[in-house]
């Protein structure tokens, strides 16, 4: 059966065993190691290239196609797993006093625990920085709270 396939099929055949693989070993690698051997079956179609050149091409494009890939994961590396750093920037009530640097902050449904200068509960503050699960946090002062009034945020 496989000797009466033809070299673009085979290709072909191969690409989407590639990204049939993906499925099994998740990872969005081959993927578009199947994509460029779905590619080189197209164009050996096209143009009908000797082995040794499908070769090259197949490899030209597995390169160019895992640079793509790591150029867009780059590129969406920032949105993904930010986790509490998403909460720097936003203010909020202190849930109770910072005492010795530690106190805790309700943020949506979630109880923090927060550090930063003594303050007493029912003061704003806003999120500065995270260190692991621990939210820094400065107080608001006026000068934010005009700011904030004046820009709508």
């Amino acid at each position: 059966m496989f000797d009466a396939l033809s070299p673009a099929w085979a290709w072909i055949l191969a690409g989407l065993v590639l990204m049939g693989g993906e499925l099994a070993l998740p990872g969005v690698f081959l993927v578009w190691l199947g994509l460029a051997a779905g590619l080189t079956g197209l164009i050996e179609a096209a143009l009908g290239l000797p082995w040794q050149g499908q070769l090259l091409l197949f490899s030209a494009l597995s390169v160019a196609a895992v640079l793509l890939a790591n150029r867009l994961n780059r590129q969406r590396a920032p949105i993904l797993n930010l986790g509490a750093h998403r909460l720097i920037g936003r203010s909020v009530r202190l849930e109770t006093a910072i005492l010795a640097g530690e106190g805790r902050a309700r943020l949506d449904d979630t109880l923090w625990r927060v550090t930063g200068p003594d303050l007493p509960a029912g003061t704003r503050v806003r999120v500065t920085g995270v260190e692991g699960t621990v939210l820094r946090v400065a107080p608001i002062t006026q000068e934010d709270e005009a700011l904030s009034a004046s820009t709508g945020a």
